[in-house]
């Protein structure tokens, strides 16, 4: 390269390394000077990872008051066996009807969903007959009380002599899982990252 080099003009050398200097200038323009910002980026990102990990240690550490927590509300919702959340639901809708004076037409077959971890959902479709007040007061009992019963579809309609309304409903009641097993140990310990 250099016996080449050496055997040119000097005028011809100057072209030569004015092109040499423009072609490292673009490929410096293409590949270099983009990436400027980078390390930059990279820092903010390694900020970032420190911080969520600090949060994540945190959380971690208090592990045990949030299974003092899990615990206390396990405790305190009622377990209803699975062969009795039927009946339960059964008697629950009958005994609030019978006290907001509602009178319950006619109730269809009930249904059970388990696709969550933690509840089991019992529907039931029940078409009743009353004023607007006893049916307000049967489904604001329903809700209130422990035993989860929500409405998920209501339809009204008055009944021929248009003394009463009609209502057909479908409630769910969701009640507690029974755990299996006690969940498994997590093993805790502290991550340090290492900078370079």
């Amino acid at each position: 390269m250099k016996k080449y080099f050496a055997q040119l003009r000097p005028m011809e050398r100057r072209l030569a390394v004015g092109v040499l200097v423009a072609f490292v200038i673009v490929l410096n323009g293409l590949y270099i000077w983009p990436h400027f910002a980078d390390w930059s980026n990279w820092r903010r990102r390694l900020d970032d990872a420190r911080h969520k990990l600090a949060l994540y240690q945190s959380v971690i550490s208090e592990k045990s008051k949030y299974e003092a927590l899990v615990r206390g509300y396990e405790a305190n919702g009622d377990y209803v066996a699975p062969e009795d959340q039927a009946i339960n639901l059964l008697r629950t809708i009958q005994s609030q009807a019978a006290a907001s004076h509602v009178n319950i037409i006619s109730m269809s077959r009930q249904t059970t969903r388990t696709n969550d971890a933690f509840f089991v959902e019992q529907m039931q479709n029940v078409n009743v007959s009353g004023n607007d007040e006893q049916l307000v007061d049967f489904l604001y009992k329903l809700g209130s009380s422990a035993s989860m019963i929500r409405v998920r579809d209501l339809e009204l309609q008055p009944d021929p002599p248009r003394l009463h309304l009609n209502a057909n409903i479908r409630l769910v009641a969701s009640y507690q899982r029974k755990s299996s097993s006690p969940p498994a140990p997590v093993k805790t310990g502290t991550a340090t990252a290492k900078v370079e």
